[in-house]
């Protein structure tokens, strides 16, 4: 391991002390690790993978009162305190900036189009994204949604609430829909948005045990009625 990933390692265990636990250092550790496992089948610069991977969820607007600049502003703070060369936080920033889910919906053709005439790192991104997404489905993934649900006081289930299937990036980042709902909005659509070939063989059981969980949950919670 090289002497700026172990410093990154430090700075974001010590940034999360205290974070919520479905975006804690452990949530950063898993990702990091399948990044690095997806990395292996993918032709990508490993370090830009792996501090990516690190600082992805390093101040994440969910709990900083929706802004999406602190998170560039501590990331970059960082690297420069690494004396990381400026080609490389570039690539790592466009990273953190551009790998959420809320993001990908206001992503168009044209967006793409003019994406791959900047050459940014979208084969890097492509990894870190899919192991993010990774982390938010299958066992861990109901974990962590049902904590974040816990945390925001959101009903589990409400019958007569139907999932939003069609909503733009603000009306996603409003949205206090149910936590069952949370899985047809997003998490069961993450297999089907993988990038790599290692990240959808890796979603293929996750994804799976997560419909077997929903058809688990919702007939007992009729069965209760």
């Amino acid at each position: 391991m090289n002497t700026g990933i172990e410093r990154t390692v430090r700075f974001v265990k010590e940034q999360l002390k205290g974070a919520e636990a479905g975006h804690d250092w452990f949530h950063v550790e898993r990702v990091w690790k399948l990044a690095v496992i997806i990395a292996q089948s993918e032709a990508c610069d490993r370090e830009v993978v792996e501090l990516a991977a690190l600082l992805h969820d390093i101040a994440d607007p969910k709990f900083h009162g929706g802004d999406e600049q602190l998170a560039i502003t501590i990331a970059q703070n960082h690297l420069k305190d690494i004396e990381l060369d400026p080609a490389t936080m570039e690539s790592v920033l466009y990273i953190i900036r551009n790998m959420s889910f809320k993001n990908s919906l206001e992503s168009s053709d044209e967006q793409l189009s003019d994406i791959r005439e900047m050459r940014v790192p979208l084969r890097e991104l492509h990894v870190v994204q899919d192991a993010d997404r990774l982390d938010a489905i299958g066992a861990i993934g109901i974990a962590r949604t049902f904590n974040f649900g816990g945390f925001k006081n959101n009903l589990l289930h409400h019958p007569q609430m139907a999932p939003r299937l069609q909503m733009t990036k603000e009306e996603y980042k409003k949205n206090t829909g149910t936590t069952i709902n949370h899985f047809y909005e997003k998490l069961l659509l993450l297999k089907d948005r993988m990038n790599t070939q290692k990240g959808r063989e890796l979603a293929e059981g996750r994804h799976t045990f997560m419909e077997t969980f929903l058809q688990q949950f919702l007939e007992e919670w009729e069965a209760a009625r």
